[in-house]
């Protein structure tokens, strides 16, 4: 199985990380990494105190929000979103065809 690759202006190759997870319990929900994303990859959700994905905002429940890989299938691999995020929640992988 090889593994996908790309070709950067340069000429040399690049190998491509997609967002696969986000770990919530460090995400602090700051927002950086929606906003360096220009692929809509990303989404910002609401958790309950127990930590549980709450889905109307309106909630009273609601502790705190947290990004989420919304829409993987979007995500180009650039990994723009974990080199700005301030608490290393990202998890990647390379895509083997």
């Amino acid at each position: 199985m090889a593994t996908l690759t790309g070709v950067r202006f340069g000429g040399g190759t690049w190998t491509p990380k997609f967002a696969t997870e986000i770990d919530k319990d460090k995400c602090i929900g700051c927002g950086r990494c929606i906003k360096v994303c220009g692929h809509k990859v990303l989404g910002l959700m609401a958790l309950n105190e127990e930590g549980e994905f709450v889905e109307d905002e309106d909630d009273e429940e609601i502790e705190r929000k947290v990004m989420t890989v919304a829409h993987p299938e979007n995500c180009i691999g650039c990994e723009a979103c974990s080199r700005i995020c301030p608490k290393n929640c990202y998890s990647h992988a390379t895509l083997d065809k």
